[in-house]
């Protein structure tokens, strides 16, 4: 397929899904059904279905999917690193212990409470790792990975601890673990207005640092040479990566490899340059995150599936994969 084929190609294929999307669940019903809900026709509980719990969670599932995939592209292409994902500075984790820690406390009583928690402390472990690792104005990427995980398994680890507290009372246990395994049951629109000007704009931020990116690409010695300011740029996509990962995780929970495995997907198909591969990373992640979460409902039945389960199938070998072409390549180069 020629290169200017494919984005139209993928937007297509996303709408495909989405609408797919909405005829899945354990209520059967078909497309005549979907349409006449939106045309406020039919019986109230197949409007109510579509409405209410169908289209928030596909609507969620296409701005998350788009989130994680750009925060995940911007990293490997600031660190250089094909391995680098959105949890590489811990934005993932420390978002995880904001929600369980205010579900502990209670706050779930607002739509706004938990995400707002997530976000305010996925915030902070960023600024923290970022302090961490800087030295006065130089800031190294090895530094930030290193800080990144060990603030992650900080972070992770009290997350772990308010669980094992929390199991004391099994619903409230439950409903945490239901959190920090990641999904979509139970969102409705609220949360749908909550993550899309919070994905949107920092998304199309980052469109604005490609060329930046594109000379990184090469080193921050020849980016120098080109006029780029290396250090703003580093602290611009530092901070949108991670406006976007909070967003995303703090209301749908943590969704693993979908910010490791799209991008490389987008340079594939699209070309190495990140203009192009940005747009196309940001269709492939709201698509993939759609499909797994169309797959999850379609085979759910006595058990709980979760769209993340999915996507760990699908990027743990790809992440193996991509561990072993590194691998050759740098000995190759040795």
């Amino acid at each position: 397929m020629s290169q200017r084929l494919v984005l139209p190609g993928l937007v297509l294929a996303l709408a495909v899904a989405m609408a797919a999307s909405l005829l899945v669940g354990p209520a059967a019903l078909s497309a005549s059904d979907v349409l006449r809900a939106f045309g406020s026709e039919g019986p109230p509980w197949i409007r109510s279905v579509i409405l209410e719990v169908r289209l928030p969670r596909v609507l969620l599932a296409a701005l998350g999917g788009l989130a994680l995939a750009l925060a995940g592209h911007a990293l490997q292409g600031l660190f250089r690193n094909p391995l680098a994902d959105p949890s590489v500075l811990g934005v993932a984790s420390g978002a995880t212990l904001g929600a369980v820690v205010a579900l502990y406390s209670g706050l779930a009583l607002s739509i706004l409470l938990v995400p707002s928690a997530a976000f305010i402390v996925a915030l902070a472990t960023a600024a923290t790792v970022y302090r961490l690792a800087a030295r006065g104005p130089v800031v190294s990427n090895s530094s930030l990975v290193l800080a990144g995980l060990a603030v992650s398994a900080l972070t992770s680890a009290l997350s772990s601890l308010v669980l094992s507290v929390a199991l004391a009372d099994w619903e409230l246990g439950r409903q945490l673990l239901s959190w920090m395994l990641g999904g979509l049951e139970n969102r409705n629109m609220g949360h749908v207005w909550i993550l899309l000007p919070l994905a949107i704009v920092p998304s199309a931020s980052l469109a604005f640092y490609a060329r930046d990116l594109d000379a990184l690409a090469l080193g921050e010695e020849q980016a120098l040479a080109v006029g780029v300011d290396v250090l703003a740029v580093r602290r611009g996509v530092l901070v949108l990566s991670s406006l976007l990962t909070a967003a995303t995780v703090s209301v749908m929970g943590i969704v693993p490899f979908v910010g490791l495995v799209v991008p490389h997907a987008a340079r594939f198909v699209s070309g190495p340059g990140h203009r192009k591969s940005f747009a196309t990373s940001a269709v492939l992640g709201a698509l993939l995150l759609v499909v797994a979460d169309t797959v999850s409902r379609a085979l759910s039945g006595s058990i709980d599936l979760r769209p993340g389960v999915l996507t760990s199938l699908i990027g743990a070998p790809f992440f193996v994969a991509v561990v072993h072409r590194t691998r050759k390549r740098d000995e190759a180069h040795a």
